[in-house]
């Protein structure tokens, strides 16, 4: 059984796409696998140590400043211990970066880099500022990159990184079966599943409402720091009727919420891949999306899915009313992109990408 240690700076209970991809991996890997990881310790209420799932959590603190020199250093520790088979970084970010300085003091531990960046690239460079001939070190030491997307596998390349593999994420295609618990309505929900941050395109989602008639309601599921200035956003245009905020939803009842609904959207600004987009295309649910970053890798006009402008509220109103008005494009669609994700997207399949990295490694 080979042993891998893994650097996320965040993990279980905070979830987003990455931390559901690492844990959907190791359940299915874990008969072959051993897993430890080393995350940040953000709140005290955290335990420093336990086992989640498959995986053996260590977490250490003194912030997101320190966590690539205090986790290199207990990576070190548990490695003189445990004797791992290989590192496994999830995101160029101090994740990243702890892993390099292990990889610097253990050359022949073969290290792992998996890409599933969101935020825009020229901003991550950005905040990279003046460590970027170590930043660019995380890419060119790894000894094999997956990436979520074709689009952030070029970027991997275009950072020195060899052997590139896309390996993206998925979903767990039985449970998000749809369960047909809706009911034929006038009302028609659109939903949107993301945290609430400016590159996911929340306030023009809202503002497409205006364009759309009143049997036309929003659903807006997560939770992020512009929740207050959004919900004074769809009151400022009398809104607040139609828009309902509902938070932060665990995973295990997000299919719940997809179900009750008639068409996803999310009008990113920038877009690793979003796992969001898969699970509502598993869920029956037509999905609208901007075509940028990873989204065009899954996402064909008028065939798994509709396009609309980037901060273009209009366009999102649009493709709503052209799913509304057209049903058997409706229904194309919802087939199409079913079927793509049951033959490429399924965590089975995705697992077994993984495999055989980490066995060819």
């Amino acid at each position: 059984m080979k042993k891998i240690l893994i650097f996320s700076l965040a993990y279980e209970p905070l979830i987003g796409g990455a931390e559901i991809a690492v844990k959907e991996l190791t359940e299915r890997l874990a008969p072959d696998f051993s897993f430890d990881m080393l995350t940040l310790r953000f709140s005290r209420k955290h335990p420093r140590e336990e086992q989640t799932g498959a995986v053996s959590v260590h977490r250490v603190g003194g912030g997101k400043f320190l966590f690539p020199f205090r986790a290199a250093l207990k990576a070190a520790a548990l490695y003189r211990k445990n004797r791992y088979d290989a590192v496994w970084a999830i995101m160029a970010n101090r994740a990243g970066f702890a892993a390099l300085f292990f990889k610097l003091f253990h050359p022949r531990i073969p290290f792992i880099l998996t890409l599933q960046e969101g935020d825009p690239i020229p901003y991550i460079m950005r905040k990279v500022g003046i460590l970027y001939p170590f930043f660019r070190m995380i890419f060119a030491r790894a000894n094999a990159v997956t990436a979520i997307s074709n689009y952030l596998a070029e970027w991997a390349k275009k950072m020195g990184a060899r052997n590139v593999s896309l390996v993206p994420n998925g979903v767990d295609i039985e449970r998000f079966r749809n369960q047909n618990t809706k009911t034929k309505s006038v009302e028609k929900t659109i939903i949107t599943v993301s945290r609430l941050v400016e590159k996911n395109g929340v306030w023009d989602l809202i503002e497409a409402m205006r364009y759309l008639p009143a049997h036309f309601k929003l659903l807006i599921v997560g939770s992020g720091n512009l929740r207050s200035s959004l919900e004074l956003h769809a009151t400022r245009y009398t809104l607040q009727n139609r828009v309902q905020f509902i938070g932060e939803v665990p995973h295990a009842q997000l299919p719940q919420y997809l179900w009750a609904s008639d068409i996803f959207c999310r009008p990113s600004l920038s877009e690793g891949m979003g796992n969001s987009f898969i699970e509502a295309m598993a869920a029956g649910l037509p999905v609208i999306a901007t075509p940028i970053g990873g989204i065009p890798d899954f996402l064909k006009e008028k065939e798994t899915g509709l396009f609309c402008g980037m901060n273009d509220p209009k366009s999102i109103a649009d493709a709503v009313l052209l799913l509304d008005e057209q049903p058997a494009l409706r229904e194309a669609i919802i087939a199409s992109a079913r079927r793509m994700v049951a033959e490429h997207y399924d965590w089975d399949i995705i697992a077994s990408k993984m495999r055989g990295i980490f066995n060819n490694i």
